[in-house]
């Protein structure tokens, strides 16, 4: 997830190398992605990188999928309020009251869209120890989990527009991706994104991975 369009994020120089981003178009951006079953030194290199990504871009918020790796995995850049990799995480929870934000994506950079979304939800995740651990993220924390949990299940935040911003997004999406692969993307041809129908919360434990 992007800073907010109002924000001054400045750009920082990341003492670990950071990662390609991907962008609207590509496909593995639409995949479901694969539980995390081992923590291995592999996966805290890519947790490490993740995190000087997003803070390279002036994000605050990054899943895995957004750095060409299709697990389950997220980070975020609040690290003053909760645990800043998410593994295996699952949506417990949500509150009754809504919150309209301005919402926008690395992945689909510049474009940012007033949505709504529960002020608050309750995940449960794995951290990077092996243990698991459990968030009530209310305003901010609460949006970018949401946010980021959706790219887990390929689903992108433009996916959840309706009328006129909905039209607006995919007139634009379309002449970035117009003569490439990306044109085939579901939000462009009306296919159905799996990720949009699935309930929360699941009420499923998410699995332990092994160290």
């Amino acid at each position: 997830m992007s800073g907010a369009s109002d924000a001054s994020v400045a750009p920082v120089e990341a003492a670990t190398e950071p990662l390609p981003l991907r962008f609207f178009g590509d496909q593995i951006l639409r995949r479901v992605c694969e539980p995390v079953t081992a923590i291995t030194d592999d996966l805290v290199e890519l947790a490490d990188r993740m995190l000087a990504t997003m803070a390279v871009e002036g994000g605050v918020g990054l899943a895995a999928p957004q750095v060409g790796r299709p697990v389950r995995m997220f980070a975020h850049a609040l690290a003053e309020q909760a645990p800043q990799i998410l593994i295996n995480p699952e949506l417990v929870e949500f509150g009754e009251e809504e919150w309209v934000y301005s919402e926008g994506c690395l992945s689909v950079p510049g474009l940012f869209y007033d949505m709504v979304r529960p002020r608050r939800v309750h995940v449960r995740a794995y951290g990077l120890d092996g243990n698991e651990f459990h968030i009530e993220g209310e305003d901010l924390l609460g949006r970018v989990i949401q946010h980021e949990y959706d790219h887990l299940d390929g689903v992108l935040c433009v996916d959840r527009l309706t009328g006129d911003a909905r039209r607006q997004a995919t007139a634009e999406l379309r002449q970035w991706v117009v003569g490439t692969l990306g044109a085939n993307d579901p939000l462009l041809t009306g296919r159905a994104i799996a990720g949009l129908r699935k309930r929360f919360p699941t009420g499923d434990a998410p699995a332990p991975p092994s160290r």
